[in-house]
C-alpha cells in the first residue's frame, strides 16, 4: 500500500514556522547585544566628562577701575559684578558684563567708597568663604568691611546691586593696646568672635583674641580682648589665622611656627618647622587650602608643597605630604577656591597654574590668552576667573573645571587624605561640612563586591553542586520529581525578603550562637560521614534498606538532630572556651573586630539565594549525560563512584562550570541582601566577622542623594560601569572555559 504524502500546504506552513522561529531567535539575540552595547555606551557617555581637562576661555578685557596698586579682588556669585580694594583704602564695585535693561558695560563703576581716611599701614582678608577684609590704620587699629550684594526681580529678570557692609557698626577695632602701627596683619572671625594676628612697627608679633560678651547690667554686647605677644624677633614674612580661630601660623623666610589658641585666648607654641631650602627651595608665599587643614608653600624653584597635620607619638604635627611643579620661576601668589581643594598659582614670569591636591592633578599650566598674570580671583562657583594683567588690564575668563578631584590614580591608588596618618584607600563621598574633602576611591567597594561574592560562593558552591550531583545521579526518580522543583522555586524568593531576614533575624542568631553556627558547619558533614561509615558495617539485609532514594530522607533527622545539639551546646562552649562572651573574646583577646551584620551573615543569606541557580543548571548538566556512557562504565566493572568521577562529572563539566559562573555573576550583582545584611562600611579586610560595601549596594544607597551631573553622580555611574565590566568579564571567561571543556569531553 502506498504511503500517504503530506499535504503541500502543511509542509510549506511548517517550513514558514521554522524560518520564523529561526529569524525570531536570531533577532532576539541581536537585540540583546544591541541593548548591552547601548548600556555600555550610555555609561561611557555619563562617565566621560569627569576625565576632561580644564578649559580657560577668554571672554572680555577692560581697564582696571581701581588702578594698578590692588591689594585684593573679588567676584560675586553670579559673576555679574566684580570689586577691587586699592592700596590707598578704596573699595570699587564694577560691572563684569553688559546687562540688558541697564547701562552696564564691562568695567563700568557701580559704587566707589573710601574705606580709610588715610593710607592703610597693612591689609588682610579672611578665607574666601568668609568674605571679610581688614585695613590697619594709624595707631594700631583696624577697620573691617564686607562687600555685600542685594538682588531683586524685575519683570522676571534678576538684578544685583552692590553695597558696603560695615562690621562693628563701622567703628575701629583696637588690635594693639599700645597704639603702635601694624605692618603685617591676619584676621578671621566666627560669629561675633574675632582673632587678629599682627606685627607692629616696633617688631613685636601680637595676637588679640576678641570674644563677644553681653553685659549683665546694660545688656550691651562688648568685645572682650585677650592680648598676647609671641616670642618671635625680627621681621616676619607672612601671618595666617585659621577660620576656626584655633591656630596662628607665622612664616619668617623658611621658618614656620604653629601656635594654638585656646577658647580663652591663651597662646601656646605647638610646632616650629625649618623648611629645608635644599630640598624644597626658598619659601616665597604661603596660603591655607580650602577647609584650612592644609598649608601650601610656594617656593623659589617654582614648586608648591602641601603640608597638613598628621597624628604621631607626640600628637598632631604638620608634615610634608606632596608637592607640585607649578612653574619654572618663583611662585609669587597662591589662590584657593572657596570649597574645593583646587588652587591656582602665579609665577614670577606671569605663568598661571591650576592644580588639585587630593587627586594630585596638574590641570593647567601656561599663560591664558597670552596674558602675563599679576593677580587673579575665582568666583564662589568656580565658573569665572578674573585676572589682572600688565598695564592695569582686567581679563575675564570662563573657567570650565567641573571635576578636578577625579583622576585615574585617585580612583585606584592610595591617596593621603587630610588628617589621615598615611595614604589609604577610602570611599567617603559626603559630609555635613563644606570643609569636607571628598574621598572617591573605588578600591574598597570593588573589594567589598569580591569579598561578598567569595563568601557567598564558599557557602553555595559545595552545597549546590553536591545537591545537584546527588539529585541527578543517585536520587530515585519519584523523589527527584519533588526535590528539583522545590529547590528551583526557592529562586523565586525576593532578595529583599532574604536581606530583611538576614539583617533582622539571622544576624542576631549568628551573634548570640556563634559557637553553635561554627559547630553546625563542622559537625554536620562529620556526622554524615560517620553515619555513612556505620551503615557499611551493618549486615547486608539492613544495608539494603538504605537505598539511594531513601538515604537523603533518612539523613534529614540526623542533620536536624546535629543542628539542634550544636545550638544547645553553644552557651556551654561559650562559657567553657570563651569566658562566657565570644564576641568580647574575639575583640579583646584576638584583636578581631566583630560586627553584628558581617560577612558570615552575607555569605549564608546570599549563598541561600545563589544555591538554586547553581543547583538547577548543574543538575540538568549531570542528568543530561547520556546513559550509555554510565552504563558502559558500570558494565566494564567500574564502581558507581568511579563512574561518577571519571565519566559523568567530566562529561557534565561544561554545564557545571557554567552553573558556578552563573552563580558568581548573580553574587557579584546582588544588591538588596548586601544592602540590608551588612553595615555598608567600605573597608578592606577579609575578616569574616566584619561587613563590607559592594558596588551595587553603594549605587543603591547614594544615587538618590547625589547631585545630577556632579563628580559624585558620575563616579557612581563609573562604579556601575566597573560592575558591568566585572560581570561581562566573568561571563566571557566562563563561556571560553565552557567551550573548551565541551570540545575536550564531547567525544566521550
Amino acid at each position: 500500500m502506498a504511503a500517504t504524502k503530506p499535504a503541500l500546504g502543511a509542509s510549506n506552513y511548517r517550513l514558514f514556522k521554522d524560518r520564523a522561529a529561526r529569524w525570531g531567535v536570531s533577532l532576539g539575540g541581536v537585540m540583546v547585544l544591541v541593548a548591552l552595547l547601548l548600556i555600555f555606551f550610555y555609561l561611557l557617555y555619563v562617565i566621560e566628562p569627569i576625565f576632561r581637562g580644564v578649559e580657560i576661555n577668554h571672554e572680555r578685557s577692560f581697564e582696571s577701575p581701581a588702578g594698578v596698586e590692588i591689594v585684593a579682588m573679588g567676584v560675586e556669585e553670579q559673576s555679574e559684578i566684580g570689586y577691587q580694594f586699592s592700596a590707598d583704602g578704596e573699595l570699587v564695585f564694577f560691572a563684569l558684563q553688559a546687562k540688558q535693561g541697564t547701562d552696564w558695560q564691562p568695567g563700568k563703576v557701580l559704587l566707589r567708597k573710601q574705606i580709610t581716611a588715610s593710607n592703610p599701614t597693612a591689609f588682610a582678608q579672611t578665607q574666601p568663604q568668609n568674605n571679610r577684609y581688614a585695613f590697619a590704620v594709624e595707631g594700631g587699629a583696624v577697620r573691617l568691611v564686607q562687600p555685600k550684594f542685594t538682588s531683586d526681580f524685575r519683570n522676571g529678570e534678576l538684578f544685583i546691586k552692590p553695597k558696603v557692609g560695615e562690621v562693628n557698626e563701622g567703628e575701629l577695632i583696637q588690635v594693639d593696646p599700645e597704639g603702635v602701627n601694624l605692618t603685617k596683619l591676619a584676621y578671621e572671625y566666627d560669629g561675633e568672635s574675632m582673632l587678629f594676628a599682627a606685627q607692629t612697627a616696633d617688631g613685636r608679633v601680637i595676637v588679640n583674641s576678641m570674644n563677644a560678651k553681653k553685659s549683665f547690667l546694660s545688656g550691651v554686647v562688648e568685645l572682650e580682648s585677650k592680648f598676647s605677644e609671641l616670642p618671635i624677633t625680627g621681621e616676619i614674612s607672612q601671618l595666617l589665622v585659621t577660620p576656626d580661630m584655633r591656630q596662628v601660623l607665622v612664616r619668617q623666610n623658611n621658618r614656620f611656627w604653629v601656635y594654638d589658641v585656646s577658647r580663652t585666648g591663651v597662646i601656646k607654641e605647638r610646632q616650629l618647622i625649618n623648611i629645608d631650602s635644599r630640598r624644597f627651595g626658598e619659601v616665597t608665599s604661603m596660603q591655607l587650602l580650602a577647609g584650612a587643614s592644609s598649608v601650601l608653600f610656594g617656593h623659589a624653584n617654582g614648586k608648591v608643597s602641601q603640608w597638613f597635620e598628621v597624628s604621631g607619638d607626640d600628637g598632631r604635627r604638620y608634615q610634608f605630604i606632596r608637592d607640585f611643579q607649578a612653574a619654572e620661576t618663583a611662585i609669587t601668589d597662591i589662590i584657593v577656591e572657596y570649597y574645593r581643594r583646587t588652587f591656582y598659582t602665579i609665577s614670577e614670569a606671569g605663568q598661571l597654574g591650576v592644580f588639585h591636591t587630593t587627586s594630585e592633578a596638574e590641570l593647567y599650566r601656561g599663560q591664558a590668552n597670552d596674558v602675563a598674570a599679576e593677580q587673579l580671583v575665582i568666583d564662589p562657583r568656580a565658573n569665572t576667573l578674573m585676572l589682572l594683567g600688565e598695564s592695569a588690564q582686567l581679563h575675564v575668563f570662563e573657567l570650565v573645571n567641573e571635576h578636578p578631584e577625579v583622576t585615574w590614580s585617585g580612583l585606584w591608588q592610595e591617596v593621603w587624605y587630610e588628617g589621615y596618618p598615611e595614604p589609604d584607600y577610602v570611599w567617603q563621598s559626603t559630609s555635613g561640612s563644606d570643609d569636607f574633602e571628598p574621598k572617591f576611591s573605588l578600591v574598597p567597594i570593588s573589594f567589598g563586591t569580591i569579598k561578598a561574592a567569595a563568601y557567598a560562593m564558599l557557602f553555595a558552591v559545595p552545597i549546590g553542586l553536591a545537591a545537584a550531583v546527588y539529585t541527578a545521579y543517585f536520587m530515585s526518580a519519584p523523589v527527584r520529581k519533588v526535590v528539583k522543583p522545590t529547590v528551583e522555586i526557592m529562586e523565586a524568593l525576593p532578595t529583599v525578603i532574604l536581606g530583611f531576614l538576614a539583617g533582622l533575624w539571622l544576624a542576631p542568631i549568628v551573634e548570640n550562637y556563634l559557637p553553635g553556627i561554627i559547630a553546625v558547619i563542622l559537625l554536620v558533614p562529620l556526622a554524615i560521614i560517620i553515619f555513612a561509615f556505620l551503615t557499611t558495617q551493618l549486615p547486608q539485609r539492613l544495608r539494603n534498606f538504605f537505598t539511594d532514594g531513601r538515604a537523603a530522607l533518612i539523613l534529614l533527622p540526623l542533620v536536624l538532630l546535629v543542628g539542634w545539639f550544636s545550638f544547645e551546646m553553644s552557651p556551654v562552649i561559650e562559657n567553657w572556651l570563651f569566658e562566657g562572651n565570644v564576641r568580647r573574646y574575639l575583640t579583646n583577646e584576638l584583636g578581631i573586630t566583630f560586627d553584628q551584620r558581617n560577612s558570615l551573615v552575607v555569605g549564608i543569606a546570599m549563598g541561600f539565594a545563589v544555591i538554586p541557580t547553581i543547583f538547577s543548571i548543574a543538575e540538568d548538566a549531570v542528568f543530561s549525560v547520556p546513559k550509555h556512557l554510565s552504563n558502559g562504565s558500570l558494565a566494564l566493572g567500574a564502581t558507581t563512584w568511579q563512574t561518577l568521577t571519571k565519566v559523568v562529572l567530566l562529561t557534565a563539566s561544561p554545564g557545571i562550570f557554567s552553573a558556578v559562573m552563573m552563580g558568581l555573576g548573580r553574587a557579584v550583582g546582588e544588591t538588596m541582601i548586601v544592602l540590608m545584611a551588612t553595615g555598608n562600611t567600605p573597608i578592606m579586610d577579609w575578616n569574616i566577622f566584619e561587613g563590607m560595601r559592594t558596588l551595587s549596594a553603594n549605587i543603591a544607597v547614594e544615587m538618590p542623594e547625589s547631585e545630577v551631573g556632579s563628580s559624585h553622580y558620575r563616579i557612581l555611574f563609573l562604579a556601575a560601569f566597573v560592575l558591568f565590566v566585572f560581570t561581562f568579564a566573568f561571563n566571557t571567561v566562563a563561556e571560553l572555559v565552557r567551550q573548551r571543556l565541551r570540545d575536550k569531553y564531547s567525544s566521550m
